[in-house]
């Protein structure tokens, strides 16, 4: 086995490499501008410090999100190539599950939270680090104070609303080490995971004018 995992729902850019023991290389890098421009450089890097080649993979992961329109579909869009390419599986895993997997808490339940802009946040609750216990949702911190009250959160999302998260814990971004090693572990339980696509939960940022005019030539 070797897995290619991959994540950019987050403003981190992470890649990792798992031979079916553990993780043999992984890049984490964060730079919410720049996911397409530093994702294919990563994977060639760490294939590179790993002494293999591409075709040694046998099987894709990709973080699905929660995340923004843009930064998303980088990582879906080239771990759709490359499966296509090497004609291995792709397989997805919720980002927040990612972050949930590799959090510092001994016990639960907690919560973990992204940054979705426009002032609100990608969340999910958990009863420990393997089994979410809410779907995936976009909301204000201040709406859902009451819900996650007392609770310690995971994420870089939660840093930024103290008032509604007080207690915060590592890890702050995915790796993509961790959605490796969660979906070895999963499959090896002989769990279905996700289909590779994306949990957007609302709209883009970028659409189309309403009631735009339409210039034809005369």
């Amino acid at each position: 086995m070797l897995l290619l995992a991959l994540d950019t729902a987050t403003p981190a850019v992470t890649v990792a490499l798992y031979d079916g023991t553990d993780v043999i290389a992984s890049s984490s890098q964060v730079d919410a501008r720049r996911h397409g421009e530093l994702l294919l450089p990563a994977v060639d890097r760490l294939l590179a410090e790993a002494g293999l080649t591409l075709d040694a993979v046998t099987g894709v992961v990709v973080g699905i999100g929660p995340g923004p329109y843009t930064g998303l579909r980088v990582g879906l869009m080239t771990a759709d190539t490359f499966g296509l390419a090497l004609g291995v599986p792709v397989h997805g895993v919720c980002t927040l599950d990612g972050l949930a997997y590799a959090a510092d808490i001994q016990k639960g339940p907690f919560v973990v939270a992204t940054d979705a802009r426009r002032k609100e946040v990608y969340w999910a609750q958990y009863a420990d680090s393997r089994t979410r216990l809410t779907d995936p949702a976009v909301d204000r911190p201040a709406d859902i104070a009451e819900r996650v009250a007392g609770l310690p959160a995971v994420g870089a999302g939660a840093l930024l609303y103290p008032d509604t998260f007080p207690v915060v814990h590592e890890p702050e971004h995915v790796s993509a080490a961790a959605l490796a090693r969660l979906a070895a572990e999963r499959l090896a339980a002989g769990e279905e995971l996700p289909a590779p696509r994306p949990l957007y939960l609302r709209r883009p940022d970028a659409q189309v004018p309403k009631n735009y005019k339409v210039v034809t030539p005369k």
